[in-house]
């Protein structure tokens, strides 16, 4: 039986989603050792890898269970006992065997959150906090990435991915309870892609950069290489299919 899984998590102790050889302090990792405890050997798939220190509010994975597992309430409520409380299990259903939680999806969207108040220890792991932000800026330039262009000057270095074409259908920025949220909805994103987007987005509120700037960056035809932003703000928030 296919089994597709839609949690959330914390990733601020997590050295992202993907399974390593190095450490279980991963998401896929922690969920297939809960499995392992629950005599189920199997791999799970992710709809995408976040990044070390990357949350997600919807993420979505599917994994296969040997014939003997048939109750999924049974497993929901097992697994929830074993995770960590950081990694939460929103939705278990079983689906048909042709599903994949990476390929079969149509869009991802993320969330960037951003605050402009006193940092707060107890939100520091989940939220960017800035000293100021130019939002009038921001909801100007960050519509030039809608479209289909070539992210090749928005991918972090040493990614193994070959073609960095991808399509954004929608950009958002709006308030919710005192922050800045940054919505960003494609068929997929390069590795590091929305941080790096972002930390344009920054400077340009800042006044370092200007639009101008970011559809030469766009274009391919200047690489100014900034620094990502941080990612304590990051979001996976929707898998569409």
């Amino acid at each position: 039986m296919r089994v597709k899984m839609t949690i959330a998590y914390n990733g601020a102790n997590y050295f992202g989603s993907q399974v390593q050889k190095e450490t279980d302090l991963t998401i896929n990792g922690q969920i297939e050792k809960a499995l392992t405890l629950l005599q189920i050997e199997t791999k799970v798939i992710a709809s995408g890898r976040t990044d070390r220190g990357v949350h997600a509010s919807r993420q979505v994975i599917h994994f296969d269970l040997p014939p003997f597992w048939k109750d999924l309430m049974k497993l929901k409520d097992s697994l929830r006992r074993i995770l960590p409380s950081s990694i939460a299990i929103r939705r278990i259903e079983q689906v048909n065997n042709n599903f994949h939680a990476r390929y079969s999806a149509k869009k991802r969207a993320y969330r960037y959150i951003i605050s402009t108040q006193k940092p707060n220890p107890f939100f520091a792991d989940l939220v960017t906090y800035v000293d100021e932000l130019d939002e009038e800026k921001v909801k100007e330039a960050i519509t030039l990435f809608e479209g289909e262009h070539n992210f090749e000057f928005f991918k972090k270095s040493g990614s193994d991915t070959e073609n960095f074409v991808r399509e954004i259908y929608k950009t958002k920025v709006y308030s919710h309870n005192g922050y800045t949220v940054l919505y960003f909805e494609a068929n997929g994103f390069l590795r590091s892609q929305i941080r790096l987007m972002v930390g344009f987005l920054l400077q340009i509120s800042s006044g370092k950069y200007t639009k101008e700037d970011l559809l030469e960056q766009l274009n391919c035809n200047k690489n100014f290489k900034l620094k990502p932003a941080p990612h304590e703000g990051l979001y996976l928030c929707n898998i569409i299919y």
